[in-house]
């Protein structure tokens, strides 16, 4: 890959980014982030990477639009649509098309090739530590998420039980799970050292609005008692 060929690839890819959680700076930190992991695999194909990493969330925005669409599959065939046309190889641009299918983190579809698994731990690494709770944290706001839910006794739900989907249930079902899921050595190294920070800011959070809700409901009800 040249750089001809990789700014055609990024303006493709520019043309169809609209979402803040999963921006053109997302992007850029996947692709740096595949390239450290790649330094520590063999036999790593770099254009098959590097189209993969840019063109990986370009099915975002038809996801966005209709929810039963899954984006890794929506941007697995339009990027294997561009590389066509670009001239690459049926062969070639089947590869790029699979690896990004595969990137999701809630499939069933497993990365194969070692490019795929590169994509896979560096696109994951993006939703680890303290970057990983600021996305998430944007995507809920653009979704209308709220950050919890309240239990029927009238505590505060910690997001490991039933409820409507809000920060504290992705951070259970999701973010504190991600860190026995990666398919690299590098990858796993990277998160590991990154999950002190999410895990400190869930527990802030959920301490900080179970607190509120415990001392706010005493004083109401001496308030009122006093009335």
């Amino acid at each position: 890959m040249n750089w001809k060929a990789f700014e055609k690839t990024e303006a493709y890819m520019l043309s169809c980014m609209n979402d803040s959680a999963h921006d053109k700076e997302h992007i850029y930190r996947v692709l740096y982030t595949a390239l450290d992991i790649a330094a520590y695999e063999q036999d790593v194909d770099y254009e098959i990477l590097i189209t993969a990493c840019l063109l990986h969330d370009i099915g975002r925005g038809e996801q966005f639009e209709n929810p039963a669409l899954c984006h890794a599959a929506v941007g697995g065939d339009k990027a294997f649509a561009f590389l066509m046309d670009c001239g690459w190889t049926q062969e070639r641009a089947r590869l790029v098309k699979e690896a990004i299918a595969a990137h999701r983190y809630r499939s069933k579809n497993p990365p194969i090739s070692v490019e795929a698994k590169i994509l896979f731990d560096a696109d994951k690494l993006d939703v680890t530590g303290a970057i990983g709770i600021a996305r998430t944290l944007l995507y809920a706001g653009e979704t209308g998420c709220p950050l919890y839910t309240m239990n029927s006794d009238g505590s505060v739900n910690d997001g490991s039980g039933d409820g409507e989907d809000c920060f504290f249930r992705e951070y259970k079902r999701k973010l504190e799970k991600l860190y026995d899921r990666f398919f690299t050595e590098r990858g796993t190294k990277l998160a590991v050292k990154r999950r002190a920070a999410a895990e400190a800011f869930y527990g802030s959070l959920l301490m900080e609005a179970e607190g509120a809700y415990r001392m706010g409901k005493e004083r109401l009800s001496e308030v009122l008692k006093d009335c």
